[in-house]
């Protein structure tokens, strides 16, 4: 899920120290299990650690430089180490802030999906989520590289949660039960990270595919392949290169917001 937006929408999270803390002990009166050092990043929770800061390095110094490794050479490129020499630093200066790269990796993806739109009260639902799914496919599609992260948990950062809050804010003058509305927030969400993934990999605008559909209507068999044949000679694959991943995204987003239409009216 991704981000009250202003015109700086990648946004740092905020954290109360740029250390890594000592594992945290279960709440006073609770039996509550220590909270994942990510999350006590992200939300400023963690407290000060036995060993002090690096001079010179901080958190926000080491997440924007993961930032930037994984766009330029995308996610499998980034590691401690590399993170560590792009800084000037050594690996084990890292571990004064983040305990381990999936640590690091969930911090700087919540640093990544930035904040969502600011969206007025009172705006119809539709028109709340056509903004909420343009901007976060505007903000991921800015970083490519970590659009295939792997993620073994939940995004829990407060960009990720601010971003679930527009999105089923956007449904609260709906009927639609509770349940059924995270649903419909999350599978948006879905579809944009999809798209997203999707324009990123197949780059249109690359020369050597200009052709590729017209080699493919010269293998084809019409009888064997009669509505793929059809297609391909009425061109429907040959779209401006400048505005297919926009056209294809906004083609797939009204036919969805269709469904979710039908649906909202079925409570009402």
């Amino acid at each position: 899920m991704s981000s009250a937006a202003g015109p700086e929408s990648d946004q740092q999270p905020r954290s109360a120290g740029e250390e890594v803390s000592e594992p945290t002990a279960a709440r006073p009166g609770g039996n509550e299990p220590p909270l994942p050092k990510s999350v006590e990043l992200m939300w400023g929770l963690a407290s000060a650690g036995t060993r002090g800061p690096r001079r010179g390095l901080s958190l926000e110094q080491i997440v924007d430089a993961a930032i930037e490794l994984a766009d330029e050479s995308g996610f499998a490129a980034l590691s401690m180490n590399k993170v560590a020499e792009r800084l000037g630093f050594t690996a084990m200066s890292l571990y004064r802030y983040v305990d381990s790269k999936a640590t690091l990796m969930e911090v700087a993806f919540d640093r990544v999906i930035g904040t969502p739109p600011a969206i007025a009260p009172g705006t119809p639902w539709r028109s709340a989520l056509e903004q909420w799914a343009h901007e976060e496919y505007r903000l991921i599609s800015r970083h490519p590289g970590w659009l295939g992260a792997p993620m073994s948990t939940p995004p829990l950062g407060p960009n990720n949660m601010a971003w679930l809050e527009a999105g089923l804010a956007a449904l609260g003058q709906t009927r639609v039960p509770e349940p059924m509305k995270l649903q419909l927030v999350m599978n948006l969400s879905l579809y944009v990270v999809g798209r997203a993934r999707l324009a990123a990999e197949i780059q249109p605008d690359n020369e050597e595919s200009e052709g590729d559909w017209a080699i493919i209507d010269r293998v084809l068999d019409p009888e064997r392949f009669p509505a793929l044949t059809a297609a391909v000679r009425a061109q429907a694959f040959e779209q401006d290169q400048e505005s297919w991943g926009d056209l294809f995204f906004d083609n797939g987003l009204t036919l969805l917001l269709d469904g979710y239409e039908r649906l909202i009216a079925s409570y009402e």
